[in-house]
């Protein structure tokens, strides 16, 4: 039984950063598996310890910087990976979920999992629907934002349980080959060893282009198209206070003063 778990680069800003025209410069961004995924790949990694699986394949869509992200996932236990990339990919301005499903399904295509596991979703776009999306495509069953799983390989059965809105919880069985979104809490995520981190500098990264994949630039076009980019406003109504703790306290009990507020 093979396991494909999906991992994705995910940014994370600075607190204080520029925006010029609809991006942030990549000195104000840090860059990290996205937590969601860290949760699949943990669940796929115990399928093969539990004897589930025979091999754990991790798949993205990402830049050459990506592959230290991937390396993570290949140091927790997953065997090889995956990288999908090419300059019409990175021509895209907004890659969305159905452009990622196409790119994923072709990876789907080639290594023919029996089960796919993905996050719920990326913690920078939180657009959630590119598991499902996946799913469509491929012509899997699916079951999204799945909290429980037990494997079944010998039955080709997962029976999961799914949150639902308003605390509710589903218990369902899937019949394999299937793609599940995990989310987080599923399990709690190992860290890399210092062996497992040696290791994964050894394992496979595989860099396919669309035409590898049988694709071409009409793979990623879609109807998403950033406009702009504008730092959030803030409805605060914080006072912030300068000087030295004399001054602070000072300007501090005078406002308590105005407020009311008495010894």
């Amino acid at each position: 039984m093979k396991v494909l778990v999906t991992v994705t680069e995910v940014s994370e800003v600075d607190d204080d950063f520029e925006i010029s025209g609809t991006e942030i410069d990549d000195r104000y961004l840090d860059y990290d598996l996205n937590e969601w995924d860290d949760y699949a790949v943990e669940e796929a990694v115990q399928t093969a310890e539990s004897g589930d699986a025979d091999e754990v394949v991790a798949a993205t869509v990402g830049p050459e910087r990506s592959e230290e992200t991937v390396r993570m996932a290949l140091a927790k236990g997953v065997d090889r990976a995956v990288r999908v990339w090419d300059d019409d990919v990175a021509a895209e301005d907004v890659l969305g979920p159905r452009s990622k499903a196409r790119l994923l399904a072709a990876v789907v295509e080639q290594e023919e999992p029996d089960l796919v596991l993905t996050g719920v979703q990326a913690s920078d776009d939180a657009f959630g629907a590119t598991g499902v999306a996946l799913a469509e495509r491929v012509g899997y069953e699916w079951a999204a934002v799945v909290n429980a799983l037990d494997l079944d390989a010998e039955a080709g059965v997962a029976s999961v349980y799914r949150e639902l809105e308003g605390g509710v919880e589903e218990f369902t069985d899937v019949e394999l080959p299937a793609v599940l979104t995990v989310q987080t809490g599923i399990n709690e995520p190992r860290y890399a060893s210092l062996r497992g981190i040696r290791q994964a500098q050894r394992k496979e990264i595989d860099h396919h282009t669309l035409a590898d994949l049988g694709l071409d630039a009409r793979a990623v076009r879609g109807p998403l198209e950033l406009t702009a980019m504008d730092e959030p406003e803030s409805d605060s109504e914080a006072e912030i206070f300068e000087g030295d703790a004399g001054e602070t306290a000072t300007q501090l009990a005078g406002v308590l003063r105005e407020k009311g507020v008495r010894e």
